[in-house]
């Protein structure tokens, strides 16, 4: 019995030769929806530009500043595609990715300003009333077949994304000694590091819309969601169990990437008919450690004890995976805000020692009392009680007592902030 590959009867170079073949046309395939989806998208540019860009520029119907805001680098991005596309059309893709590439930071700045861009267009359609007469008269032309301003500006975003699919079949079905090979692999790590962007970029406004979702739950003018560096995790009604055995208790809890939000609902009525809470505890995970009582078995629901340095919740879920989805998101948002400060930390100690050192040999003669309350505070900048006390100690008390409503950021610099 013969293991060879050609004890099938067909020659190698004839498999080979198939392989090559079943390449060529799927590189033709590609190529010719390249083309056409890129001589499609030049045409959706060109009505931006035409019927708005250079209409609006013309009538001054919307102050430069806000058109600049709206459109950003639309008529750059139709200048650089409308080049790329004479490339194609003449089969010459390789060198027009070429051409292409070193002009992404034109897409780049687009990418950057487009959220920015639709809160600006909103706003524009709520004051003016002539812009939203002329928006719709363009629309309503027959060129756009449909198409709203809205969708048009938001495809650069897309054809980006379709530019490394498309870029990405191409080179799997290219030999790698073929001459268009390396032009295209560049183009397609140049589109990818862009296409990534465009991801985080989308991440972070969901996040914030998330955010200010949340902020318009919660009833109380004092009570800052929207922080830098905060991620909306979940959100959902867990039981509290007492410690002295009474019966447990739903409320809503709002889980964050750094601090988790123990509500009751609101009994105000609102106008949208929308349930509100009002914001009980928040409980800052970074000295948070995180176990599971009992959850380990196939059971229904689980219990899990958060233990704070001053404080510890007793938290119930009745159904095995939502006791399992807040499991892992509590343990996860634990994990990470423990493991940062360590290198952040020790930074500060390192420009904190050589400042003091710096500090102690120009200045000899000041007092021990002195240094020491300028290295808790910050000369002329007020304590900040939404971040950790690096040295892990709380506040100073004021003699004055603080007011009922706190941000959520106050519970940073303590183990449960009580509202």
């Amino acid at each position: 019995m013969s293991f060879s590959p050609s004890s099938s009867g067909r020659p190698i170079s004839s498999s080979v030769q198939e392989q090559r073949d079943k390449w060529e046309r799927q590189r033709t395939r590609t190529t010719k929806e390249l083309v056409q989806s890129e001589q499609e998208y030049c045409q959706q540019l060109q009505l931006v530009t035409a019927y708005f860009v250079e209409i609006l520029n013309a009538k001054g119907t919307l102050k430069p500043n806000v058109r600049e805001s709206i459109f950003s680098s639309m008529k750059h991005l139709h200048n650089l595609n409308q080049a790329l596309l004479v490339h194609l059309e003449n089969g010459y893709l390789s060198r027009g990715f070429d051409q292409f590439c070193p002009e992404l930071h034109h897409y780049s700045v687009y990418v950057d300003n487009f959220y920015s861009a639709q809160r600006v267009l909103r706003t524009q359609l709520k004051k003016s009333k002539a812009f939203r007469r002329f928006k719709k008269l363009q629309e309503s032309r027959a060129e756009f077949r449909g198409q709203s301003l809205e969708e048009l500006l938001e495809l650069p975003l897309t054809r980006v994304q379709q530019y490394k699919i498309l870029l990405e079949t191409l080179v799997s079905n290219t030999s790698s000694d073929h001459p268009e090979f390396q032009p295209l692999s560049r183009a397609v790590g140049a589109l990818s590091d862009l296409s990534d962007t465009i991801e985080q970029n989308r991440r972070h406004h969901e996040n914030l819309l998330q955010l200010q979702r949340v902020q318009r739950l919660l009833r109380g003018s004092r009570t800052r969601i929207i922080s830098p560096g905060r991620w909306f995790l979940r959100q959902g009604p867990l039981k509290v169990v007492p410690p002295k055995g009474s019966e447990a208790k739903a409320q809503m809890f709002f889980l964050f990437s750094d601090v988790l939000l123990q509500t009751r609902r609101s009994g105000a009525l609102s106008l949208s008919h929308q349930e509100h809470y009002e914001l009980r505890r928040a409980f800052p995970l970074k000295d948070c450690v995180v176990e599971k009582v009992f959850g380990h078995t196939r059971s229904q629901g689980g219990l899990v004890n958060l233990s704070f340095p001053k404080f510890k919740l007793l938290l119930m879920s009745c159904d095995k995976e939502d006791f399992n989805d807040w499991f892992n998101l509590l343990t996860s948002a634990v994990r990470k805000l423990q493991s940062k400060p360590t290198e952040i930390h020790h930074k500060h100690l390192q420009s904190g020692s050589s400042s003091s050192s710096s500090s102690s040999s120009s200045s000899s003669s000041s007092s021990s009392s002195s240094g020491s309350a300028h290295r808790k505070r910050p000369a002329l900048k007020a304590p900040n009680p939404h971040e950790p006390d690096p040295a892990g100690h709380s506040a100073p008390k004021r003699s004055r007592p603080a007011p009922a409503g706190h941000s959520v950021e106050d519970s940073s610099s303590s183990s449960c902030t009580i509202l």
